[in-house]
């Protein structure tokens, strides 16, 4: 079964910094990329940013200079997010991805989703 475990979400004023983990673990084959996405209430589900196991990253023109993504060991089941200059617009419920997923046990590709964690940017 694949479990994930993200943290580090919360409360921060505007301006602010929040560093967002998540690490993945099962009968894992091998993961193209890794991402979080973001929903804020009445919005659709959005791509935040993403990295590929080759490196290349992704990010959603609103964060772009604002937000990092980057691999936390060389297999690509844990990634952090770095998010600075936080904005009241960034808040949301932010969901770490796991995109086109190998399984040791299964054949085929799959999608896997995080619970999500609350990330609320407020004075």
């Amino acid at each position: 079964q694949v479990q994930f475990v993200e943290s580090g979400g919360g409360l921060v004023q505007p301006g602010g910094s929040l560093r967002l983990s998540c690490a993945v673990s099962g009968p894992i084959f091998s993961i193209y990329s890794m991402g979080w996405y973001r929903q804020a209430p009445g919005k659709e589900r959005e791509l935040v940013a993403a990295i590929t196991t080759g490196g290349s990253t992704f990010y959603t023109d609103s964060v772009k200079g604002r937000f990092t993504i980057s691999r936390d060991n060389a297999n690509n089941t844990a990634v952090s997010l770095r998010m600075n200059s936080l904005k009241p617009e960034d808040t949301a419920v932010y969901y770490c991805n796991a995109d086109r997923v190998e399984l040791t046990t299964t054949l085929g590709q799959f999608i896997f989703w995080g619970q999500g964690t609350q990330v609320t940017v407020s004075s």
